[in-house]
Parts: structure tokens; C-alpha cells; sequence
């Protein structure tokens, strides 16, 4: 697989946190791990991470290095919250200059951003790990798996998951599958 360069992924990066923020999300990182992963997965962004299935769902160590790589070159900053909650991430002047560098792949990529960014934005941490394991799990048996044997393997690895919840998170990422192929995603 023909991945991006690093720059190209950190204006991936920065703007689909940008995007996350418009469309009402916190962006913290597990949002911006979990857009992304969506954005790879369902999109077929190339942007080559490996994702394994962690703490909150998809996660990728490498994903979390280059996000920590966009804070220390000033594309990314950290808004520090009250007390229990972790730091948003917001994209800076700095990002957007490098979005202006960058027009012919952000512009390609956009569309699928905005996708998964309006798509995403509105869930919580639990929602976005329900509907990133469904993505997963789907992936991981392949779509034309029986939903009930998707709803069981993703209770195996998530026990804390209701079933009807597995379900309700299986049939929207369907849902969301259906509507990236209708754009042409």
C-alpha cells in the first residue's frame, strides 16, 4: 500500500481536527484516534496506520507519535480542561498554513473528512469506541458476516458492551459503509 508523507498526514491530521471541532466534538485525542481510523478504514485514506484493538477501542501507537510530532511542530496545540477531563487539541495559524501548502491533498481528501468528521462529531468517548469496534470487528470477519456473529465477537472483546448496542453500533457503521460508497469514498 502507497501510504502519504508525513506532511501530507500531518494536514490530514490537523485538519480533521479542525473538522471534528466544527462538526461539536471535544477532539481529544481517542476523537482524533478514532476519526482517523474511520477516515483509513471505511474512506480508504492512505494513510497506513496500524490500528490494534486497546483500552477504548482502535488505537495506533504510530498515529499517537505522529500527533504528538504535530504538537512539538506547532500544527497541533493542547487546551487544557478542568478536571477529569483530558486536553482538546485544536489546530493552529501554523496548520493552516501548511493546508495552504498542501490544496491538491486536502482537497481530495476533504470531502471524505467532512464525511467522517459529521458523521463522528457528536459522540462521546463510548459512542466513538461502539462504533470504531463495529468497524473493526466488520473488518475484522469481513462485511458480508452475519451481524449476529459481528455482535458476538464484538462482545467478546468489549463484554462491557450491551448486545443491543452491538447491534445498534454494527447496523449504523453499516450505514455509514453504505453512504461512503453512495459518495464515491
Amino acid at each position: 500500500m502507497i501510504t502519504l508523507d508525513t506532511h501530507r498526514k500531518a494536514a490530514i491530521i490537523t485538519k480533521m481536527a479542525r473538522l471534528l471541532r466544527a462538526a461539536g466534538s471535544w477532539c481529544g485525542e481517542t476523537h482524533l484516534q478514532k476519526a482517523i481510523y474511520v477516515l483509513q478504514t471505511l474512506t480508504d485514506v492512505p494513510l497506513g496506520y496500524e490500528f490494534i484493538l486497546y483500552q477504548y477501542g482502535p488505537f495506533s501507537f504510530d498515529l499517537r507519535t505522529e500527533i504528538n510530532a504535530c504538537e512539538a511542530d506547532g500544527f497541533l496545540a493542547l487546551e487544557p480542561q478542568p478536571v477529569p477531563y483530558g486536553p482538546k487539541l485544536a489546530a493552529t495559524a501554523r496548520a493552516e498554513a501548511l493546508h495552504a501548502r498542501l490544496p491538491k491533498t486536502l482537497g481530495l481528501y476533504e470531502p471524505r473528512m467532512r464525511f467522517v468528521a459529521q458523521s463522528l462529531g457528536a459522540l462521546g468517548v463510548t459512542g466513538l469506541e461502539r462504533l470504531a469496534t463495529a468497524l473493526y470487528v466488520t473488518e475484522e470477519l469481513g462485511p458480508a458476516a452475519r451481524l449476529d456473529r459481528r455482535a458476538r465477537l464484538l462482545r467478546q472483546y468489549k463484554p462491557h458492551i450491551s448486545l443491543a448496542s452491538a447491534f445498534d453500533a454494527l447496523r449504523e457503521i453499516d450505514g455509514l459503509a453504505k453512504k461512503c460508497a453512495a459518495i464515491g469514498a
